[in-house]
């Protein structure tokens, strides 16, 4: 199996390429890995994603990142698989309210790959696989800081987290039909923009955690 670990930065998933360096269980299992830092934001991780796809198909593909939290139900430091993400921040906001491309009729709700305006992860088997509760995701080009915003988008799109590259990665698995899986660490609270009050190292971990789990287990 050719698996594909994608991620917006290296910090993201150092503490699993260091421990790739240093175990020799990859060896004993039938899995080519390899890594793709693609930068952060879904345009860099769409160009980035797309050109290793056009050298190298990859059997399946994992995500892994940090994200930022709307709800208590998932603190900072825990773990989560995606399960629909959704685009927050592609609209315009009017006097009515804020609208999306699909509220404008810009873009059909149920043209694939969205499904009532969802990216879904339909590989079901995979996503109960990680162990990991499942979750609503938003992916934002800017990230949220006001309170009302963070409300708008919580209300509208019954999001749990929101980070800045997920719904990149599952519109280019879901167009090329390759299995996915995208699993975040909670860094913060939305809204939260004092970097003290963040849990980047515990968040870190975690993911990384998660993630050997996970691959030595495929």
């Amino acid at each position: 199996m050719n698996c594909l670990l994608v991620s917006a930065t290296s910090l993201e998933i150092s503490p699993f390429t260091q421990h790739c360096r240093n175990s020799e269980k990859l060896d004993y299992i039938d899995l080519k890995l390899d890594f793709l830092i693609t930068g952060v934001g879904m345009l860099n991780t769409t160009y980035a994603l797309m050109k290793h796809i056009q050298l190298k198909k990859p059997d399946v593909v994992i995500d892994a990142g940090i994200a930022g939290t709307f709800t208590k139900q998932y603190m900072p430091g825990s773990v989560v698989v995606v399960k629909n993400e959704l685009l927050a921040d592609l609209g315009v906001d009017e006097k009515d309210g804020y609208k999306d491309v699909f509220d404008l009729k810009l873009l059909p709700q149920n043209q694939f790959p969205f499904t009532k305006k969802k990216l879904t992860n339909p590989h079901t088997e995979f996503l109960e696989r990680t162990l990991l509760p499942q979750v609503n995701s938003i992916s934002v080009n800017q990230i949220t800081t006001s309170k009302k915003k963070a409300a708008i988008y919580q209300t509208k799109y019954k999001t749990q987290i929101e980070n800045m590259e997920g719904a990149a990665v599952h519109y280019v698995c879901l167009r090329e039909k390759i299995p996915f899986v995208q699993i975040r660490s909670i860094s913060n609270f939305v809204g939260e923009r004092n970097k003290k009050n963040w849990k980047l190292k515990e968040a870190v971990g975690a993911l990384n955690g998660e993630l050997i789990r996970l691959v030595e287990s495929l």
